[in-house]
Order: structure tokens, then C-alpha cells, then sequence
């Protein structure tokens, strides 16, 4: 039976998605804000509507007669999109609002963490009295980061002794119009994100990524909702051991064991301590941009996990290509704080796979074959009669794929010549060998204290 399926979102991790649905025994719809031209290249049919609007959605997936709905973002799961489809008999992938709250109520997280005596949780508490956190802020032992409770689009964690003293840190606890706050130990190491199929009381899990949230290079300048990330050919990272992997896996389990009737994808965000990985936060998604790391090298029929998923019967072996990926994105000048629109996109998905197949050697003289591929993903992008225009959130990212590392980074950053740089920016460093190198080292002193 071919499937009709609904992809809820239109940023670059849903057009992960939508390319990992191409070629499979499905017509593909999709609905959201925005218009993707990459989503829109692929789907039959795109609208455009509030996601967050579950009837909108439902009277959607219902003209079209979908068989399975993928929701992409966070915010549609809050407002209780996945419920309002199996209210109408239509399966979605992705959590129902309660089970939602994993990623949505960071203090429900916490406390079910604790509940259920999941392992990996830090020191927290829990604030809806300004002056009560300040005062935890002055009495703790030690450096915190500070949580505002609900969604923030990745950009709401300010940390203390990282990005702000105790003093400023006060002052944006004052200044904040959040009603609850959680605050937490600052953990010290390696951040990782590790993203698990679940279905059917199952779960199986992708190679663990790396983000890079900061805007600049050399991880300076304020939080993003992710500027690249990179993985390995192997499950785990350069600064990791298998054991370390593994151990990050029983904290999923655990967590999976626990979240009755879960369905979707659980992202574990962790922190690689000196003893260990802990869980910074839970999301209830495909990450972006870490979905662009995982998909194109999934050789697992994506819609037979959605199917099987469905149709309650266990869910597939997962097999990944033994490839690194190198994915960076490209946003416009003076994202996050002061973003322009605007810019010209100069790159399509030709051009970039172009790039990556042949650019000059390091002598300039003969063309060379390069050992991986290049892929673009569209994200938040303004389509004209005249072409492809930014806004002023991220606007599409690169995908290099290779044997290491480090070839995926060339690959990524050949393709990201093409796009040149006027009126965007972009993170040279992330994959770079010098920055991944920077993270073995430090693990290394870490574990040796």
C-alpha cells in the first residue's frame, strides 16, 4: 500500500526529513508557515498554515487522506498537534502533548528524572519567586546555568561562569518576564546530542553528534539555535569511548522504560563529564541541525520505520553509512541579535553537489574527484520570482559527508564557496581538525584530574 505522508514543519531539519522520504512507496504532503523550496521540490502538494493550529492540521491531513503525519518541530507537539491527528484516526509521529513535556516543562524533566530515578540528572531547583532563585544563586556552592522552563527555540539557557557572572546572571533572572525558572549545576565537558527512534516501548539510536550553539568562532559570541555539528563514521565521537556511548544508551532506556506510550524521536542532550555523560536536556524531536547529520546517512528505509511504528510491530534494525558528516549552517549578517534580511542565496542543490565533486587541488592545477558528497538543506528563506532570498533566522546549511571528519569539512566548506559571503555568515571552524582536536584534549584533562 503506498502511504500518503503529512510532514508537519518547514525548516531544515524537516527537509532532512522530506529528502529521506524521497524515493520511498509514499506521496509526501507537507504544511507549515513558510514555504520551503526544498520541502516543495519534493512533496506534492505544500500549505501553508499555523502549525501550531491542530485543526488547521487535522482538516490538512484530512483533504489529503494522510496515512501517517511526521511532526518536525517542537512547538506543534506543545500545542497538541499529534493528539488532535490520532484524535482523527491518523497516525503521527511524534509524542502527544503530555508526553511532550519531556522537552517542553524543563521542570516536569527534572522531576521525572527523579521520579523514576533515571541516572545522568544533575543538582536543580526549581524557581517561580525571582528573589528566591537570586538567593540559591548566592548560597550555591559552585557555578549554574539557568533555565527558563518552556520552549526558547534553543537560545533561553544562560550560564554562570560561562557566558555571565553571578551578578548578571541576577539581573537577567529580574529582568525576565519567565514565571519559572530551573536551575542547575554547570556541568563541565563535552556536550552531545544522541537521537533515538521509539516506538512500541523500542527504541533504536543514531551516531551521537556535536552541536555548535555559539555564534562565532571558537565558540564565542551568544547562543543560536545551532550553528553546525558534526559526527563521526563510528557511533561515537572523537572525545569519546564506546563505553561512554553505551552508558549514554542506558540513560535512554531508562528514560524510554519510563515514558509509557512514547512514540517519535527522543533527543538526549548530554554533557561527556570526567565521570561520565549527564543529561542537559531532553527534546522530543529530530534536532536541527543534528537531523541533517543523522538522515542522509540512514540506509534504513525512513518510511518503513514510520510504518512499522504504526503498525505496532518492532522497529527496524537502524543501519548508518560509515561516513562523518559536517553540516554548517548559514545565516544571515548579525544573526542572532541583529539579523539582516535580504541577501541573495547564490547556492542551489546543483551547485553544491557540484562543488563537492570536483574543486581544484591544493596546487590549483588539476581538477580532483572528491571522496564524499555535498548536500543543501533549506531552512528559513524567502522564495522570489527572482530567486531565493534570507530572513532573519537561519537560512539553509551544507552537509559535507566523507570517510573522516576532516574530509567532510572540506567538503562542506567547497560547497559553502559557492554561496560566498555577502550578507551572511557562517562558522568556518566547526569539524575542523584543530577544534575537534581541542575537544579530545580537553576530555583527556578531565578524566586525567
Amino acid at each position: 500500500m503506498r502511504e500518503n505522508v503529512l510532514l508537519i514543519g518547514g525548516g531544515g531539519r524537516e527537509h532532512a526529513i522530506a529528502r529521506a522520504l524521497e524515493g520511498s512507496e509514499c506521496d509526501l504532503y507537507a504544511c507549515a508557515g513558510n514555504k520551503n523550496p526544498g520541502i516543495a521540490a519534493i512533496a506534492s502538494d505544500v500549505e501553508t498554515l499555523e502549525t501550531t493550529d491542530p485543526e488547521a492540521v487535522v482538516a490538512y491531513a484530512e483533504e489529503i487522506e494522510a496515512t501517517i503525519a511526521v511532526v518536525g518541530p517542537e512547538a506543534p507537539l506543545e500545542a497538541g498537534v499529534a493528539d488532535a491527528l490520532e484524535d482523527a484516526g491518523i497516525y503521527a509521529f511524534g509524542p502527544r502533548q503530555e508526553e511532550a513535556r519531556i522537552e517542553t516543562d524543563k521542570a516536569f524533566q527534572r522531576e521525572f528524572m527523579v521520579e523514576h530515578d533515571i541516572p545522568g540528572c544533575p543538582d536543580f531547583e526549581v524557581f517561580e519567586d525571582t528573589e528566591a532563585a537570586c538567593e540559591f544563586i548566592d548560597e550555591y556552592d559552585g557555578d549554574l546555568a539557568i533555565k527558563p522552563v518552556g520552549l526558547t527555540g534553543g537560545k533561553g539557557v544562560t550560564v554562570i561562569g560561562d557566558q555571565v557572572t553571578p551578578e548578571e546572571g541576577k539581573e537577567y533572572i529580574r529582568e525576565s518576564e519567565y514565571d519559572e525558572l530551573v536551575l542547575e549545576e554547570r556541568l563541565i565537558g563535552e556536550e552531545l546530542t544522541i537521537q533515538a527512534f521509539v516506538a512500541n516501548g523500542e527504541f533504536q539510536t543514531a551516531p551521537a553528534v556535536q552541536d555548535h550553539k555559539r555564534a562565532y568562532e571558537g565558540d564565542e559570541g551568544p547562543n543560536t539555535g545551532g550553528m553546525g555539528s558534526y559526527s563521526d563514521a563510528t557511533r561515537q565521537l572523537p572525545f569519546m569511548s564506546e563505553d561512554e556511548y553505551e552508558h549514554a544508551l542506558e540513560i535512554l532506556e531508562a528514560t524510554v522504560d519510563n515514558l509509557e506510550g512514547y512514540k517519535g524521536i527522543l533527543y538526549g542532550q548530554f554533557m561527556l563529564t570526567a565521570e561520565g555523560p549527564t543529561v542537559i536536556e531532553y527534546n522530543a524531536r529530530f534536532g536541527d541541525p543534528e537531523a541533517m547529520n543523522t538522515l542522509p546517512v540512514l540506509e534504513t528505509d525512513f518510511l518503513e520505520v514510520l510504518t512499522a511504528a504504526r503498525d505496532g510491530e518492532p522497529v527496524p534494525d537502524l543501519e548508518f553509512a560509515e561516513q562523518a558528516t559536517v553540516c554548517k549552517y548559514v545565516v544571515p549578517e548579525g544573526y542572532p541579535t541583529d539579523p539582516e534580511a535580504g541577501a541573495k542565496v547564490q547556492v542551489d542543490e546543483e551547485s553544491v553537489a557540484r562543488a563537492a565533486r570536483a574543486t581544484d587541488d591544493s596546487n590549483g592545477d588539476e581538477p580532483r574527484e572528491s571522496a564524499g558528497d555535498a548536500l543543501l538543506y533549506y531552512a528559513s528563506v524567502d522564495e522570489r520570482e527572482d530567486g531565493i532570498y534570507t530572513t532573519t533566522s537561519r537560512s539553509f546549511a551544507v552537509v559535507g559527508l566523507a570517510e573522516t571528519i576532516d574530509d567532510a569539512e572540506g567538503i562542506a566548506e567547497d560547497a559553502l564557496a559557492v554561496a560566498g559571503d555577502e550578507g551572511l555568515h557562517m562558522r568556518h571552524d566547526i569539524g575542523k581538525a584543530d577544534l575537534v582536536q581541542q575537544r579530545i584534549d580537553h576530555m583527556d584533562e578531565l578524566r586525567a584530574e
